[in-house]
């Protein structure tokens, strides 16, 4: 795997981009025409996280900018600051992603879970600073516990259906030697 061809990381650069796209258009489907009182879990950012987590040069840090500006665009969320979240929230991850190599799942899903809080109060207390209209607390709070819950999917769907799985120590090293 370390001699991974340029066009199969440039494909799996675009399969980031499409499975982003189809994660917003089915959140935007009119499914239903009444109001929901369960909202639901944020798929784009639970497979964002997954692979960031499995393979950061999958998803580059411009790929994951664009797909949440736009997402901010398409849910009409102030434009730019949960872009600015998650792309501080994978970050992060990114950094831990090493160490997380050869930790539990458990590890790993805490790491997301505590990423997706921090993302969840951070969007809060922005809005709440420069105060933009917010969204019920109750709603917010369903959303973020189901994206938590919803992450394990996320990972199994990204590792078993996408084939997307986490670097190896040789595989880390190859990458850092070409960027």
């Amino acid at each position: 795997m370390a001699n991974m061809s340029p066009s199969h990381l440039w494909l799996m650069r675009g399969a980031f981009i499409g499975l982003a796209l189809l994660a917003m258009f089915c959140h935007l489907l009119p499914l239903s025409t009444l109001p929901s009182r369960l909202a639901p879990p944020d798929v784009l950012l639970a497979f964002t996280f997954a692979w960031v987590l499995r393979r950061p040069d999958y998803a580059p840090a411009l790929s994951i900018a664009f797909v949440f500006f736009l997402a901010d665009l398409l849910l009409q969320r102030p434009p730019g600051l949960m872009a600015a979240l998650v792309l501080l929230g994978c970050t992060y991850l990114m950094t831990r992603a090493a160490g997380m190599r050869e930790a539990s799942f458990a590890g790993e899903w805490l790491a997301v879970c505590l990423t997706i809080i921090g993302i969840t109060v951070l969007n809060r207390v922005t809005l709440w600073v420069l105060a933009v209209d917010q969204a019920q607390l109750g709603p917010v709070l369903i959303q973020m516990i189901l994206t938590m819950l919803f992450y394990p999917v996320a990972a199994l769907v990204t590792h078993f259906v996408l084939r997307v799985r986490k670097l190896t120590p040789g595989d880390a090293e190859a990458i850092g030697a070409r960027a």
